[in-house]
Order: C-alpha cells, then sequence, then structure tokens
C-alpha cells in the first residue's frame, strides 16, 4: 500500500471514529441531561472524552505501565462504542419509524427520547458484559475429516488453535487454560495457524511464563505453526526468538513430513502488519506437486482468502485470522467476505477440506458475541 493510500485509509477511519465518538456522545448527554437537569458538561466531556482518545492514546510511546492501562481501556471501549452506535441507530430508526406510522406524536416526547435511550443503554449493558464473560470461555469444537482413497489413512489427531493474539488484554490469563485443554485432548500434532502475537512483542507482560506454558503442550509429534499477518512487524526478531524457545517448529512456506504418515505445510501470510523482514510469500505449487502423494498434505494458511489455490493435490487446508466476526454483527461481514469464514467447508469432492477456526484469542475488543474462543479438534480417517 502506498504511503497516500494509507494516509487515505487512516483519514477514513478517523473521521469514521470521530463522527461515531460524536454521535454517541450526543446521544448519552442527552439521555443524562433527562436524568440530571443541572449536569456539568463539561466535566462529561472531559470524561466522555478520555475515553474516546485512549484509542489513540494507546499508539503514543508512553511508558509501558501507563501505556498498557490505556490500551486495556481503549480495548473495552472499542466494543462498548460498536454497540451504543447499533443500538442508538436502531433506537433513531424505530422513533423515526414510529414517527412516519403516526405511532409516536410530533413533537416527539421526552419520555420516548428517555425510554429509547435507557433501551439502548441497557443492550449495551447487556451485550458488552455477555460479551466479556464469554471471551473468557474455551469452546471445544470437534471435526472428522476423510482423505483421499490415494492417501494411505492416519487416524491421527490434530489440534488446531489460531489468533493467541499474545499481548492483547487477558490473553495471558487464558493461555495456561489453554494449554491444560489441548494436553487434556491428547494430540498427535498440534498446529497454531498464526496470530500468535499482537502485533508488539513487548506487550507481552510475562514472556518467560507465557514461554513455559507453550513448552509444556505436550504432543506425540510435536507443536508446528505459521506466521499470521499480526505475527510482524518492528519486534518481528523477538517473536521469532520467543517462537523458538517456545518449541514451535516454524514453517515459513516450508513442510516437513512427519513420521512417514502425513505431509505438514506452513504459509507465510500474504499480508504481514509491518513486513517479515526478508521473509517473503512464495510460490509452493511446484513443491507440492512433487510430494507423495501417498500421504496426507495438510497446509497451514493464517488468512482463508483464495482458498481456490489449493486443489486437490491438498487433503486438508487450516487457518482463522476471521474471528468468525467475533462480536455481532461483525460475523455478516467475515461471512460477506470470505468464501467460508468459519467451520468446516469442501467445495467438492476433488476439493481439499478446509477447516477455519474463529480462533482462541481476541483481537481489539476482549469480547465475544456470537462467536466463541475454541480449541479446534480434528480427527484423519
Amino acid at each position: 500500500m502506498s504511503k497516500i493510500g494509507m494516509i487515505f485509509g487512516i483519514s477514513i477511519m478517523l473521521s469514521f471514529y470521530g463522527g461515531s465518538s460524536y454521535y454517541v456522545g450526543i446521544k448519552i448527554l442527552k439521555f443524562l441531561k433527562l436524568l440530571f437537569p443541572q449536569i456539568n458538561v463539561t466535566v462529561y466531556v472531559v470524561i466522555y472524552g478520555f475515553f474516546v482518545l485512549s484509542l489513540i492514546f494507546a499508539f503514543l510511546p508512553l511508558p509501558t505501565t501507563v501505556k498498557g492501562i490505556i490500551s486495556g481501556l481503549g480495548s473495552y471501549w472499542m466494543g462498548i462504542l460498536i454497540y451504543l452506535l447499533l443500538f442508538f441507530l436502531v433506537a433513531d430508526f424505530m422513533v423515526i419509524l414510529g414517527k412516519t406510522l403516526n405511532i409516536i406524536p410530533a413533537p416527539i416526547p421526552s419520555t420516548v427520547h428517555f425510554s429509547v435511550s435507557l433501551a439502548a443503554l441497557l443492550l449495551t449493558i447487556g451485550f458488552v458484559s455477555y460479551g466479556i464473560y464469554n471471551a473468557n470461555q474455551i469452546k471445544h469444537v470437534s471435526y472428522d475429516i476423510q482423505t483421499k482413497e490415494t492417501t494411505s489413512s492416519t487416524g491421527m489427531k490434530i489440534i488446531l488453535i489460531s489468533d493467541l493474539h499474545l499481548g492483547a488484554v487477558g490473553s495471558e490469563k487464558r493461555l495456561e487454560n489453554i494449554v491444560n485443554e489441548i494436553n487434556n485432548l491428547n494430540p498427535d500434532i498440534v498446529c497454531i495457524a498464526g496470530d500468535i502475537f499482537n502485533d508488539d512483542y513487548t506487550a507481552i507482560q510475562k514472556p518467560d511464563r507465557a514461554i513455559n506454558l507453550l513448552k509444556n503442550i505436550t504432543a506425540t509429534y510435536g507443536v508446528y505453526g505459521s506466521l499470521g499477518n499480526h505475527d510482524a512487524g518492528k519486534t518481528f526478531n523477538q517473536m521469532i526468538n520467543f517462537i523458538e524457545r517456545s518449541n514451535i517448529k516454524l514453517l515459513n512456506d516450508e513442510f516437513v513430513i512427519i513420521d512417514e504418515k502425513l505431509v505438514l505445510f506452513g504459509r507465510l501470510d500474504p499480508s504481514p502488519i509491518g513486513g517479515y523482514g526478508e521473509l517473503k510469500r512464495k510460490v509452493i505449487t511446484e513443491t507440492i506437486a512433487s510430494l507423495d502423494t501417498n500421504m496426507p498434505i495438510v497446509v497451514m494458511d493464517h488468512t482463508p482468502s483464495k482458498i481456490e489455490q489449493y486443489g486437490e493435490e491438498i487433503d486438508l487446508l487450516l487457518a482463522g485470522h476471521t474471528h468468525s466476526g467475533q462480536i455481532f454483527p461483525g460475523n455478516l461481514i467475515t461471512n460477506a467476505v470470505f468464501e467460508v469464514d468459519y467451520g468446516h467447508y469442501q467445495k467438492d469432492a476433488a476439493s481439499p477440506h478446509v477447516v477455519v477456526t474463529s480462533g482462541v484469542g481476541t483481537w481489539g475488543m476482549p469480547m465475544r458475541v456470537g462467536s466463541n474462543n475454541e480449541i479446534v479438534s480434528i480427527n484423519l480417517k
């Protein structure tokens, strides 16, 4: 992306964020004025403005502790703002519709404004509270995958996770539970399909503890990983060192043959944020074509875009990235953008199986509404 394109994109996002924040701020202020007619507007603007700016302050070069607190606050605010905006817009639409149908008299009574605003606020509290609770739960999903008749049946169990987003709010807290849940499943192979990190390695508060936890994952043939779009940038070398110390075998457009039973490929993500240094995504078509087709071929590719690039020579594609929208109505967007944004998919009998996980962590707002943090078990038949 060119600098002009990047500046334009950032300008659009800031304009939308500013406009949305202003709209929500005015709606809340009007509601509070109905409750407290003597409210100090200046105090309200300062408090509300701090929440709004917390998302921007999080990108400033602040002391680590201060930055961590503000980043956490901004992450929660992101989810709160989304639902405030959604429900206030719905409330306004309902008022306009009621007025148009002569259900609501004109001028609109203050009791109507109060009631619809209260409903919007209560719905926001409900959705956000559930989202925070659900983001701290881990679900299990299982798929039985039949490999092609030309390959040898392995009976192997693959555990798939993605999107740990270490450094994000709550990511380190849930890591121990994730590792324990994986070990309880007695996997043959553990595949981590990208976004181990959350853009910035230094955001991890206790990296040594995280490394020791990941080293405790037990699998018959080991733990393998591929890089996601957030596993990149200025701290990329520190990320690689972390992965190596965690006993995770990283596959960068490379493959490994596991006990003559399985070929496992790991792809570089096509859109790393900040780049992978000298590493670039390769075309691996010829490499795959040269492999022994009597073994199932499994590919980890973090982003499930352009899945048509994988043909009948592939048995299984493992991906993440989408978070299944993470919070409603985000799932409507990911479903429209990706051919498959979640679950198990196979276009036809000659096409590879595709499994897209919603991930085991959260990005941005530490909430899950309409999706789950999950660990996926895949049984190859």
